[in-house]
């Protein structure tokens, strides 16, 4: 994690890799890869972009509330209180400007939407299409186009800072994105 990107494609098929079966649990076993990578990668972006958001109200709202109170002193006949005022609304809106979390908060989400977007492929690619007609070949195909979407994704978005990565690992551990129709009966 540490700013670093990196990605690893271990799928490549090809004519001598085994039995049709082999390659369809290739492909499964790759798609589920996708699938792991994509959800933590979605919900630490979710995480990311719920703390930026929290900085955005803890900032913009201060902002506004002294700016409102600096108005009415300064029509109240206290100059230097309001002056005081002015000063604090100046920082911390400079602090949104040079931070500006609604933006990071917008970027991380979409992140995270597209992520469980490419995850959802990737699942219907090993639950669904797998199990349909379509050949291998076809399958191998829809993988590798997969698999470029997650890189291209990997290198456009924000880079999921630490805690939100530990709080997504935490919340999948716990269950927080288990489906109940995955369950086992």
């Amino acid at each position: 994690m540490n700013g670093e990107r990196f990605s690893v494609n271990t799928f490549q098929p090809s004519a001598s890799s085994g039995s049709l079966t082999e390659l369809h649990e290739a492909i499964a076993r790759e798609c589920s890869r996708v699938e792991e990578d994509c959800l933590y990668s979605a919900k630490g972006s979710f995480e990311a972009a719920r703390s930026w958001g929290h900085v955005h109200l803890m900032v913009g709202i201060p902002t506004a509330l002294i700016a409102a109170v600096a108005g009415v002193s300064a029509f109240n006949d206290y100059p230097e209180f309001a002056g005081a005022l002015a000063v604090l609304v100046a920082v911390l809106s400079s602090i949104s400007t040079f931070l500006n979390p609604s933006e990071k908060a917008q970027a991380f989400s979409q992140a995270g939407n597209r992520y469980n977007a490419l995850k959802v492929r990737a699942r219907f690619l090993r639950e669904v299409t797998g199990r349909t007609a379509v050949t291998p070949e076809e399958q191998a195909a829809e993988l590798k186009e997969i698999l470029a979407e997650k890189d291209k994704l990997s290198q456009e978005s924000p880079i999921i800072p630490r805690h939100a990565f530990e709080s997504a690992r935490k919340g999948i551990e716990a269950g927080e994105s288990a489906y109940a129709a995955d369950a086992k009966p």
